[in-house]
């Protein structure tokens, strides 16, 4: 077996996040890392949105980010800490929209260890010099200069250990351009650890340190160091701070300052100081927000909060806070400014919270981040996506749909249905759209396009004949093909006419700015070209083409030239060919191309794809057929010749193609059954589907309104859509949901979802409602109570207090039907959907919960097994028992007609009783807690929570459940799904995927023991099974992996396994069937790892084998970063795979498209 691993969608969760002028100019970008990748974003702050600029992935774990300046500099760096052991220091270069590795020094051992530095960066704020600190004990700083060429240098690293010392935080001091100055939250354990007793660990100091870099003498010195509250966690720099002489030195802070909280509320901290002494602390509420991992704050009155979990949020500043009514505190206020004892709480402090008022959201980044649970639905255009997403109350159930997200700006109804649309300046130095030109059967409609669209009636255009083509020609004309002729309508109104001959009709056209060519009814081709006093000349011969013309097109015409040299011509004989339009060989056939059916639409396009060449735009050839396929082939710009044809099934219609502007750049839309939008996204081209509506006929127009946008045909319907996000090809429905989503199923029957949700440390409704009871009125703060948990979260409680419910969801609706909360302090764990046999089939869902529920070390005062029967058509539930277990049930399953359940380390066989469900058999030798159940026949497959998966067998004949397999290697199993009778995938906790087989002799034996005799008498082996099954695929995806489906996202194609992990990662593994497609992306894979270096300096294969050697996949992600190679690297690999460069783009999107669709 070979697997070849592709990512969908990669995570979407955000690590760390720098704030810096990276690209040289006077704005601002933010530099954000999302595990494995770096992404560079842009705002715009006329527009109020966020865009990507970059993305890279460096195959390594970003641990740490930082952005520097050099004294006197205009640009920033970027400082990235990550598991390779190395320092990085990255330039950003804007022209070739690539990161530069200037530095990359070595100081340490891969992988994220303790005393390995990485973890933290901290920066001089006047760019002199950085640290980089580990979790315990390891500190490092690197001084940073220039040389005399005014080049960034780095010096060798200087040690500022301290052993035994576990380190919270560091930061760099602002003290102007004195010693750079660097403070640390530490802890030292020496005593703790030489102590019996505990005592020493309960009287543990944390200490605030300051370390200094003696530039003169180029060594570290630690400064001064003094206890500290021992709840500290986050030291915070605050510009304007200088260091005053004194012993212990003094530092001078000029506020404010922004403070955010582990629930989302945000401070405004200022400070206050009388010549060099800070003599208060003031703080006040300033706003709500999702708990951040960082805060962001622009220049230019913005800020970006990347959140701990959910989507990420860009805000603008309205005020200050300065003129608000809300209590500010100050630490004046309090005996020794707060400080007298320190290891005491000071007296709280409180405020209430409320909707923002000083901030106002401009734009979100959506994140899956946290997935906890996902499925796939195959449908027969797409597959979709469902996943349980978030964290408390801002949980989220999502449908994700492949496509891109559309934004309708409005629509408007039509008088009859029409067959097509253009959009015309009235001018080619318009800057926006003036007219639109619809074309019915028999007739032709023009509107005005401003602030209302109206009809026009003396646009010039014929109105009782259907509309071929609509163009604006020339620098100020008009130009309208009908069947019956051509108008020419100048700036003046005056009109040109130029007919058909006598019994003849336009069957096609095409045109240009400056070109026109028409398609007769007698197969003969005419050609115009307008010349330079603005007047359309006819080229004097015709072409006859000797089968029926169905569709023609011309490209723009580039640049600096008077016209496009080629004409694309499919006829009904499946035929497509390049006529000539230069002037010395008009109208003669270059190239000729046969196709599978007849054509139905074509479309040239000069797109920029530096897979193919990195200067220049290419000259693409789309060729829809009547089957719906599209074939993209490229046009030779000097000889006119047709190479590296590409095929893509778009629908059951046939295929229509429309050149349009996509973001300023030319672009295709094809549409079929579906509408596909092709388009150049950071240098390469994409094809992806338009999550909308199918429409009839489409253009693209450019208005004040709807800038970069679509007008397309529904029907009798015009909509006017933007498609702004080109880098993202999900298409999100998202539903809010109470608590934290734990798993969901499906019915068989009919078409919801049964989601249960539980929160830890949460109040549910019915135990806030008590404790208003319990409380006097006069203690109620209503207004609190009554603030919109989505921002503000739930209501927190002590551990052991739980929040849980049973939510019915209808995914096509994307609403919830049906919520059922569980009280009691009862909290849900596990769900399943059985059909028992003891009730003829009857289909009933069981939950598995439990009361009183502690984490660490995990118990509960009772487990219950409920079920319930559908009502209504599943709409409903009703229960019909509990029955109660020991401990808390973490997995069920429907098996044979009965239930199979995980309840901590027992595995029990479960039937349907009257009033509660009877026990029928049981396995306890099960290492910890059953995490994950799968079944084929009698054979169970039982993922342990830290022993990876065993192989269960169910004996009927002596009603026994016989462990009689399981893993050589102890796995903290996350998900898991049998590919075949013999054969699990599975992943674990620390980002890998395994896939382990067993023997299929083996197999057979324990299938053929019917009472399971010989298993019980078996020797166990390494302490566990007697049989081990053997591992035969491994790979480190760098997500923990939650969920995993073996499914075909593409009818008619092979099974693939698709999985999910927790920061939002979607990824597939599919079959390498042939060996020759193995042995080709192994090579290529080798290649890359040698020419596409980690930007990090993490070596790929010890990334991809983190924990245990990778093994039999192939790394897609790798594989498909040939298309940014530089132009000799990709001749080199291919040369030394006896390809073309074309034939290994070919085959990467081939395996790409035939696996995914995406």
């Amino acid at each position: 077996m070979h697997l070849y691993n592709l990512t969908l969608e990669h995570a979407s969760s955000i690590t760390s996040a720098a704030v810096g002028n990276f690209s040289g100019l006077r704005q601002q970008e933010i530099l954000i890392s999302k595990g494995t990748r770096l992404q560079l974003l842009k705002p715009d702050p006329a527009l109020g949105k966020l865009s990507t600029v970059l993305v890279h992935d460096v195959f390594g774990s970003i641990r740490s980010l930082a952005a520097f300046r050099l004294t006197g500099g205009t640009k920033d760096y970027a400082i990235v800490g990550s598991d390779s052991g190395r320092i990085v220091i990255l330039e950003y270069d804007p022209k070739q929209n690539i990161f530069v590795k200037l530095y990359q020094e070595t100081y340490g051992k891969t992988g994220a260890r303790r005393i390995v530095p990485g973890q933290m960066l901290a920066t001089d704020p006047k760019g002199r010099s950085v640290m980089i600190s580990a979790m315990e004990k390891a500190k490092l700083v690197y001084v940073l200069n220039r040389d005399a060429a005014a080049n960034l240098t780095i010096s060798s690293p200087l040690e500022a250990h301290k052993p035994s010392a576990i380190i919270h935080h560091i930061i760099g001091v602002d003290v102007g351009f004195e010693n750079p100055l660097y403070a640390a939250l530490e802890v030292d354990y020496a005593e703790a650890d030489n102590d019996p007793s505990g005592e020493a660990y309960r009287t543990a100091q944390k200490m605030l340190t300051f370390y200094e870099l003696d530039l003169g003498l180029n060594h570290v010195v630690r400064k001064w160091s003094e206890p500290t509250d021992p709840r500290a966690n986050l030291l915070v720099q605050v510009p304007g701070g200088q260091t005053t002489s004194g012993d212990p030195p003094t530092v001078r802070i000029d506020g404010p300052s922004g403070v955010l909280s582990e629930i989302g509320d945000l401070y405004k901290v200022t400070l206050e100081h009388q010549d060099e002494d800070v003599v208060a602390l003031k703080i006040k509420y300033f706003d709500t927000v999702s708990p951040a991992i960082s805060l962001c704050i622009l220049k230019s009155g913005h800020l970006f909060v990347p959140s701990e979990f959910g989507n990420h949020y860009f805000y603008q500043f309205q005020k200050l806070g300065d003129d608000d009514q809300e209590a500010e505190y100050s630490s004046a206020d309090y005996p020794g400014n707060g400080m007298r004892t320190p290891s005491q709480p000071l007296p709280r402090a409180y405020f209430r919270p409320r909707p923002l008022e000083n901030l106002v959201l401009l734009d979100e980044l959506e994140s899956l981040d946290p997935i906890l649970s996902a499925k796939v639905q195959n449908l027969p255009d797409a597959s979709l996506f469902y996943a349980a997403c978030g964290r408390g109350a801002r949980s989220t159930f999502r449908t994700l749909k492949h496509g891109l997200e559309v934004d309708e700006n409005g629509n408007s109804d039509l008088p009859s249905i029409p067959n097509a649309v253009w959009t015309l300046k009235l001018t080619e130095e318009d800057q926006y759209d003036s007219y639109i030109v619809l074309s019915f059967v028999n007739g032709t409609l023009v509107l005005s396009f401003g602030e209302e669209i109206e009809e026009i009636q003396n646009s010039g255009f014929l109105s009782s004949e259907p509309t071929l083509a609509a163009q604006q020609l020339g620098q100020d004309a008009l130009l309208q093909v009908h069947p019956r002729g051509i108008r020419h309508i100048l700036s003046d109104k005056r009109i040109n006419e130029w007919r058909t001959p006598q019994g003849l009709t336009i069957v096609a056209a095409t045109t240009n700015k400056r070109q026109v060519v028409l398609a007769l009814s007698s197969a003969e081709l005419i050609y115009f070209e307008l010349d330079y006093e603005g007047q359309l000349n006819e080229y004097q011969d015709r072409r006859a083409m000797g089968s029926t013309v169905l569709a023609l097109s011309i490209g723009g015409v580039p640049e600096g030239l008077q016209r496009f040299k080629y004409l694309a011509v499919g006829c009904e004989d499946q035929t497509v060919r390049i006529i000539s339009l230069d002037p010395d060989s008009t109208l003669e056939m270059i190239s000729l191309q046969a196709v599978t059916a007849p054509p139905s639409s074509i479309s040239i396009a000069d797109m920029h794809d530096s897979s193919i060449d990195k200067h220049r735009p290419t000259t693409f050839v789309n060729i829809g057929l009547q089957n719906g396929v599209l074939l993209r082939t490229i046009l030779d710009p000097t000889n006119g010749k047709l190479a590296d044809t590409r095929t893509r099934f778009l629908g059951n219609r046939p295929v229509r193609l429309i050149r349009t502007q996509v973001h300023g750049s030319p672009g295709v839309l094809a549409l079929s059954s579906r509408s596909w939008l092709n388009y150049t996204y950071q240098g390469l081209v994409h094809f992806t589907p338009l999550a909308y509506d199918r429409l009839d006929g489409a253009c693209s127009v450019n208005a004040e309104l709807c800038p970069d946008g679509f007008i397309g045909i529904a029907g009798a319907t015009l909509r006017i859509f933007q498609v702004s996000k080109l880098g993202s090809k999900l298409k999100q429905e998202i539903l809010p949901l109470s608590y934290t989503p734990r798993k969901f199923v499906s019915h068989p029957q009919n078409s919801y979802f049964y989601l249960i949700e539980s929160d830890h440390r949460t109040m549910s409704e019915s135990v806030i409602q008590d404790r208003i009871k319990e409380m006097s009125n006069e203690k109620v703060d209503r207004e609190v109570l009554e603030l919109d948990s989505k921002v503000f979260g739930n209501l927190h409680a002590s551990e052991g207090i739980w929040a849980s419910c049973i939510r019915i969801v209808d995914p096509v609706n994307s609403q919830s039907v049906a919520v059922y909360p569980l009280d009691a302090n009862e909290a849900a764990f596990s769900i399943a959907v059985v059909p028992f046999s003891a009730r003829n089939g009857e289909t009933l869902l069981v939950v598995g919960t439990a009361v009183d529920v502690h984490l660490t070390p995990r118990s509960c005062s009772a487990g219950y097994l409920r079920v319930y029967s559908f009502a209504d058509g599943g709409s409903k539930l009703e229960l019909l028992h509990k029955t109660e277990a020991d401990d808390v049930p973490m997995s069920l399953l429907a098996f044979q007609g009965r239930l199979v359940a995980g309840v901590g380390k027992a595995l029990r066989l479960y039937d349907i009783g009257k009033k509660k469900l009877l026990r029928k058999a049981e396995n306890r030798q099960f290492a910890s807690a059953i995490v994950t159940l799968n079944t084929q026949g009698s054979r169970i497959l039982a993922g342990d929570l830290n022993q990876s998966v065993y192989f269960v067998v169910y004996k009927a004949a002596e009603n026994r459940l016989l462990i009689f397999a399981d893993d050589v290697s102890a796995r903290w199993t996350t998900a898991a799904t049998m590919l075949d009778y013999n054969t699990v995938v599975g992943g674990d906790k620390f980002g890998n995927v395994f896939v382990n087989r067993l023997n299929e002799a083996v197999s057979k034996q324990v299938d053929d023991d019917p009472t399971g005799a010989g298993i019980l008498h078996e020797k166990s082996v390494l302490m566990g099974a007697p049989h081990k099954t053997k591992m035969i695929a491994h790979f480190h995806v760098g997500d923990i992996i939650m969920s995993m489906e073996k499914v075909a996202l593409v009818a008619g194609a092979r099974d693939s396994i698709v999985y999910f992990g927790l920061h939002g990662t979607i990824g597939i593994l599919t079959p390498l069937v042939s060996k020759d497609d193995v042995d080709f992306i192994s090579t290529l894979e080798q290649h890359m790892r040698t020419e596409n270096l980690s930007l990090v300096g993490r070596d790929h294969l010890s990334w991809r084998g983190y924990y245990t050697p990778v093994k039999a996949v192939v790394d897609g992600d790798l594989c498909e970063y040939f298309a940014k190679l530089p132009t000799q690297k990709q001749l080199a690999i291919a040369g030394e795979l006896d390809r073309t460069v074309g034939d290994v783009l070919k085959k990467l999107e081939s395996l790409r498209v035939t696996a995914s669709g995406f």
